[in-house]
C-alpha cells in the first residue's frame, strides 16, 4: 500500500513567453526600453510548490493530495482545470476575497530565470486552511514557499512554526521548501534567521536552494558570492567546503533531520543528523535510520539532453527525492534519482513534461549517464 503524501502551500499560474533561440550573456542584450522582440508561443501551466512538487510526486507514483488557495477569477479557473486533468483539484480552496497568484517567467536562453510574481491568495493561506484529518493519515507533509506567503513570515514566522509543529503532532513527517525573495520586499526584510531558527526544530526534511538559504542565514556570505559571481549565477562559483558545508551544518544544528541543499547546475548536497535525531522522524515514512544517519554527500548533476528552461527543476528534484525515500531507496539512490529528475525537467518549458519514471532514470544511470565535471 502506498504511503500518503500531502503537498501544501504556494500555488500559482506560470506564464512563460518563449524567447528566440540563441544564448545571451546579459539581460540587456534582449530587454531594453522601446525594443520590440519577436516571441514564440507562451507556455502556460501551473507553478509553485503545490503544483510542481505535488504533481511531480503524483506522476512518479506517490499517493498525493494537494492543499492550496486560489481566487474566484479566470486564472483560478485555469489552475483548477489543469489540476483536474491530473485528478488533483480536490482539497483546493477558492477564496472570493483574493486574486489568484501568477508568475511571468522570463526564461532567456543563457541566463538565469527572472520572475515577475504576484502572490495573490497565497498571502492569506493559514493553518486553518489545512485539512488535518487528511494529514493524520499521511506519511509526510510537504510545505512549499512560505517566503512568498505573508501569513507565514509575519510575526517572526509564528504561523509557520504553528503549522509545522501541528503537523508533527499528528504523527506525520514534515518537509519544508523555500523560494527566493526580493530583498527590497516585506518578505526580504523579514528576519529569516530567526524564523528558521524557530521553525527547523519541527522540520524533518529541509530542501531549500543554496541561494535562498545563504540569503537568509548568512547575508555576508551571500553578498560575497554575488561579488565572486560578478553578475553571473552564484552557483557557478560555489566552493563545497567553504560555502556549502558550513550552511548545511548550521541547518542540522538548528534542528532539521535531513537537509537536501540544491546547488543549481553543480548538483545537490545531502547532510543528515545522527541516529538519535533521525529516530524522531515519523515511523510512517519507514526510514532506515541506520542507512540515513550522518551522511554528507555531494551529488553532481547529470548532463541534460537539452535545456529549455529551469522552471520547476528544483521542485521536481525534491519530488523525486521524497518519493524515492518513501519507496525505501538508499540515500545514495534518492540523490541519483533527484539529480536525474532535475536534468530531465529542464528539457521542457514547464515542470512536468520532461519527467521520466524511476525505471527509465535508473536504466539511463546504469548505462552511464554523464555528469557535469
Amino acid at each position: 500500500m502506498k504511503k500518503k503524501v500531502i503537498v501544501a502551500g504556494h500555488i500559482c499560474l506560470d506564464i512563460t513567453p518563449v524567447f528566440p533561440d540563441g544564448k545571451v550573456k546579459s539581460v540587456e542584450q534582449v530587454l531594453s526600453p522601446g525594443k520590440l522582440i519577436q516571441m514564440g508561443n507562451a507556455d502556460v501551466h501551473t507553478g509553485g510548490a503545490v503544483a510542481n512538487t505535488g504533481l511531480a510526486m503524483k506522476l512518479l507514483g506517490a499517493d498525493v493530495s494537494l492543499m492550496g488557495k486560489v481566487g474566484e477569477d479566470a486564472f483560478g479557473d485555469m489552475i483548477l482545470n489543469i489540476l483536474d486533468g491530473y485528478d488533483a483539484k480536490e482539497g483546493m480552496i477558492r477564496d472570493k476575497e483574493s486574486t489568484t497568484s501568477y508568475s511571468v517567467v522570463l526564461a532567456i536562453p543563457g541566463i538565469d530565470r527572472i520572475f515577475l510574481h504576484h502572490p495573490g491568495a497565497n498571502h492569506t493561506f493559514a493553518v486553518s486552511d489545512i485539512d488535518f484529518d487528511k494529514v493524520k493519515e499521511a506519511a509526510i507533509f510537504h510545505f512549499g514557499y512560505p517566503t512568498l506567503m505573508e501569513s507565514m513570515y509575519n510575526n517572526d514566522g509564528a504561523e509557520l512554526v504553528h503549522l509545522m509543529k501541528s503537523v508533527q503532532e499528528t504523527g506525520a513527517a514534515t518537509s519544508l521548501d523555500l523560494a527566493a525573495v526580493d530583498a527590497n520586499s516585506k518578505a526580504g526584510q523579514a528576519d529569516w534567521a530567526k524564523i528558521l531558527g524557530r521553525t527547523l526544530p519541527y522540520v524533518d526534511f529541509f530542501v531549500p536552494s543554496i541561494e535562498e538559504l545563504c540569503f537568509m542565514l548568512d547575508r555576508d556570505k551571500f553578498e560575497e558570492l554575488q561579488v565572486r559571481a560578478d553578475g553571473g549565477d552564484i552557483t557557478d562559483v560555489l566552493d563545497i567546503e567553504q560555502d556549502v558545508k558550513p550552511l548545511a551544518e548550521k541547518c542540522i544544528t538548528l534542528g532539521c533531520k535531513v537537509l537536501l541543499l540544491k546547488c543549481g547546475a553543480k548538483g545537490m548536497y545531502l547532510q543528515t543528523a545522527g541516529e538519535e535525531k533521525l529516530r524522531q522522524v515519523s515511523v510512517r515514512t519507514e526510514l532506515d535510520v541506520a542507512a540515513w544517519a550522518e551522511k554528507a554527500v555531494f551529488e553532481k548533476s547529470y548532463i541534460p539532453e537539452k535545456i529549455l528552461s529551469g522552471t520547476g527543476a528544483g521542485d521536481t528534484s525534491i519530488a523525486a527525492f521524497l518519493t524515492a525515500m518513501l519507496e525505501g531507496n538508499t540515500p545514495e539512490m534518492c540523490l541519483h534519482l533527484a539529480a536525474a529528475t532535475g536534468a530531465s525537467c529542464v528539457a521542457a518549458y514547464d515542470a512536468l513534461s520532461g519527467l521520466k519514471s524511476f525505471e527509465e532514470l535508473k536504466k539511463k544511470i546504469e548505462e552511464g549517464w554523464e555528469k557535469v565535471c
